[in-house]
């Protein structure tokens, strides 16, 4: 979104993650990349049968790279990016996808094509800037559909990038979120697209489908002033494994925590 590409910025948060956990914070785990945060939630047994992601674009690496045995489903609008889903196709055990955008019901709708192509959305952004590009109209099919034409199974993890039509594809996918485990979402913390949902409209929703916040990744800033623009958020059931413990740390943890403390005081 806003004439940047975020795959561009998701393989430099990924470097800086690199950097930081070698050189400056090697105790902690410094997570500011999708990579990272999946590594964790891998290590601490997420495991997808079908991984589902809408607004592919040119892929998603991280998805991919830490989950290279799940079947994997790439939901995209844009004929442009068919070269780049072939490819990974190709070159994946299970994959397959869809020139489609995901909704709540198979239909067709007007897609604002943006100049860089990766910030295309059904909504309009209010910037006055040749932003908004050309209106196409493409098909449109819900998830609850695609996965079941497809005869995909669970546990699922769904990562939803479409400049403002989250909330939309996930309306669409209520029968898919019961067999969910993971959920990430772009949101933005500013109404960037006309009747698009902000953060706080975005953690109500998946509260209500008992899912809750468990990660934050890909912090954006917006050229205008340098305030924090879009993040995203990772969910996970507010009543999995995830979440079975609610403290901080181990006694032994903790005590050697005070202790790197004490010592930097010295």
């Amino acid at each position: 979104m806003l004439n940047f590409s975020k795959k561009l910025q998701q393989k430099i948060n990924f470097f800086r993650f690199e950097i930081s956990s070698k050189k400056k914070r090697p105790n902690k785990a410094v997570r500011a990349s999708m990579h990272a945060c999946l590594q964790q939630a891998l290590q601490n047994g997420l495991k997808p049968a079908t991984i589902i992601d809408v607004g592919a674009a040119q892929g998603t690496p991280a998805l991919y790279e830490v989950f290279p045995k799940a079947r994997h489903i790439f939901v995209e609008p844009l004929k442009e990016f068919t070269t780049y889903l072939d490819t990974l196709v190709g070159k994946l055990d299970k994959a397959e996808y869809i020139i489609a955008a995901a909704g709540t019901q198979r239909s067709n709708i007007v897609i604002n094509v943006h100049p860089d192509l990766v910030g295309s959305s059904i909504y309009k952004e209010g910037e006055n800037s040749n932003v908004n590009g050309v209106e196409r109209i493409v098909p449109v099919v819900s998830l609850d559909r695609i996965c079941e034409e497809k005869g995909a199974e669970g546990p699922y993890l769904i990562k939803i990038d479409t400049q403002g039509s989250e909330l939309n594809v996930l309306r669409g996918a209520e029968e898919v979120l019961q067999k969910t485990d993971f959920v990430i979402l772009e949101v933005s913390l500013f109404e960037f697209f006309q009747d698009g949902p902000q953060l706080f409209e975005c953690i109500n929703f998946m509260k209500k489908r008992g899912f809750v916040a468990y990660d934050l990744f890909n912090l954006q800033y917006r050229l205008l002033d340098g305030a924090m623009s879009q993040v995203d958020i990772a969910f996970v059931r507010e009543n999995s494994h995830f979440r079975t413990f609610h403290f901080y740390a181990t006694e032994e943890q903790r005590e050697k925590q005070n202790q790197r403390l004490i010592k930097s005081l010295n």
